[in-house]
């Protein structure tokens, strides 16, 4: 037998088909509570997107310990070979609206939260191992010219390669989503990366620089310009309709997870800066470590409450792991959280999806809806520190101190930075199809661009190699500039 329906109140109603009306030629009338509560009701059914990464699909899994890193940290989630892990994935365009097609040429967000025994914790990657820019201070701008001109409310191809002809550290990412590997098939065919330098902590203080690879277990598989088009002009849909599917069917994608593993007194010694998110860290030099496996083998129940709630912030850490002193890593760490503040509200990490499956203690209090115990199960406890039997810290999971030097001064982000090497290196690894297709997804993204500009980043092309910028600028149409060998 069905439930009988009632009000958001609990109240019964007795007629959901029709309004309250003086006779069938009269006005509704205002004492209709039903009808104007489900009215109000739409009208707030769509909360804020996230200005960056609004597009999003998602599932819930697990992940496993297969080796033994328990050396290098004290995190309980690798405490030994076999535990296991609940976790809740989400992954996404950047730069698209909540509307856009699935299947357009952008990085793609890996955001993973794991609901460890201490806590939750939060890696909030991308599926490249680096970024377009290595200072915070760039990053509402390189955002801006990702989203709608103020004008046309149009994408502009031109603030595109305007700010990145403006910012030779981006042109390493740049080469990397303007390769095959721009467009995954699915969410399913693409590694995941924590691109952001971290650190390990063990039991005994010391601490160890950590770089996170999610390796797909499913392969690499990517379309070209041309098969997007085809696919969009199918379905806007089909990454969602790919992961939900797979998952549906009982086809559970898999990940291993690796670590590239620094000790902390290194990071002074390598040619390039371990901290700056345009680089990577050559294998040859920190070669991978396999550490467990990810599965995601669970669709959300309801989407809206369980993935578009889901709130990922690089500040949840556990016990074990932590941060480094990546710029870019330090103003994640506020803007992300702040953002879900302002998104979904005060108390967002009380919400299901988010709350910790580990016991949760702390004195905030009050705000917009605050649903939870507010001190009143133990009343006397409100502020710390308290003789009231509140809870209290544990020095017992303080981490070790970060060795830090420098003194405070605006950071000049480009002194002393190769922005070429590495891209070069990446492109010199391309076979000739891989390079011809290169050139021709820079070509069309730069349709309509200004010759100038064009110009601009044809230079940072052939710094990084000759060839690379002799390939685009034929492919593109336009002639390197004549000072271009002189400029490298």
């Amino acid at each position: 037998m069905a439930k009988r329906m009632t009000t958001s109140a609990g109240n019964p109603i007795a007629d959901n088909q029709n309004s309250l009306s003086a006779g069938a030629r009269g006005p509704l009338l205002m004492q209709d509570y039903q009808l104007i509560e489900k009215l109000a009701h739409q009208n707030r059914e769509r909360i804020p997107e996230r200005v960056v990464h609004a597009k999003g699909w998602g599932a819930f899994g697990t992940f496993t310990v297969t080796h033994d890193i328990t050396q290098y940290t004290r995190a309980s989630i690798f405490a030994e070979v076999g535990k296991q892990t609940d976790m809740v994935c989400r992954f996404s365009t950047v730069a698209g609206e909540l509307g856009a097609a699935d299947a357009e040429r952008d990085v793609r967000g890996f955001a993973l939260k794991f609901y460890t025994d201490e806590g939750n914790w939060d890696l909030v990657g991308n599926n490249t191992p680096v970024f377009f820019v290595r200072d915070p201070y760039k990053f509402p701008d390189f955002i801006h010219t990702q989203k709608r001109h103020p004008r046309s409310n149009l994408r502009s191809p031109t603030a595109m390669w305007d700010f990145w002809s403006l910012s030779p550290e981006s042109l390493h990412q740049v080469t990397i989503l303007m390769s095959d590997r721009g467009i995954p098939t699915t969410p399913m065919h693409m590694n995941g990366y924590g691109s952001h330098t971290y650190s390990f902590w063990n039991d005994k203080g010391e601490r160890f620089w950590i770089k996170f690879h999610f390796k797909t277990q499913q392969g690499h598989k990517h379309l070209t310009n041309a098969e997007s088009e085809q696919v969009i002009g199918q379905t806007r849909e089909s990454y969602q309709e790919s992961l939900y599917g797979a998952i549906e069917q009982g086809t559970f994608p898999k990940w291993t997870l690796h670590v590239q593993i620094m000790p902390e007194e290194e990071a002074t010694k390598t040619s390039y800066n371990p901290f700056d998110l345009t680089k990577v860290w050559p294998h040859g030099e920190y070669p991978l470590h396999e550490v467990g496996v990810l599965e995601l083998n669970r669709n959300a129940e309801n989407y809206f409450a369980e993935i578009e709630n889901a709130a990922y912030s690089p500040s949840n850490v556990v016990p074990g792991i932590s941060f480094s002193p990546d710029k870019m890593l330090q103003a994640r760490v506020f803007s992300y959280a702040d953002a879900h503040r302002y998104r979904l509200g005060t108390h967002y990490e009380a919400l299901p999806v988010n709350r910790p499956k580990s016991e949760v203690n702390h004195y905030h209090k009050d705000g917009a809806m605050r649903f939870f115990d507010n001190f009143h199960s133990n009343p006397d406890a409100y502020y710390e520190p308290n003789t009231m039997n509140g809870p209290q810290e544990d020095a017992a999971v303080a981490e070790p101190p970060l060795r830090i030097d420098g003194d405070a001064d605006r950071y000049n982000h480009r002194e002393g930075n190769d922005d070429y090497t590495q891209p070069g290196n990446l492109f010199r690894m391309f076979d000739q199809g891989q390079r011809e297709r290169l050139f021709g997804n820079i070509a069309a993204a730069m349709d309509g661009v200004p010759e100038e500009i064009i110009q601009r980043q044809l230079v940072h092309f052939y710094k990084a190699d000759p060839a690379y910028g002799e390939g685009v600028a034929k492919a593109v149409g336009v002639a390197l500039p004549k000072t271009v060998t002189a400029n490298t």
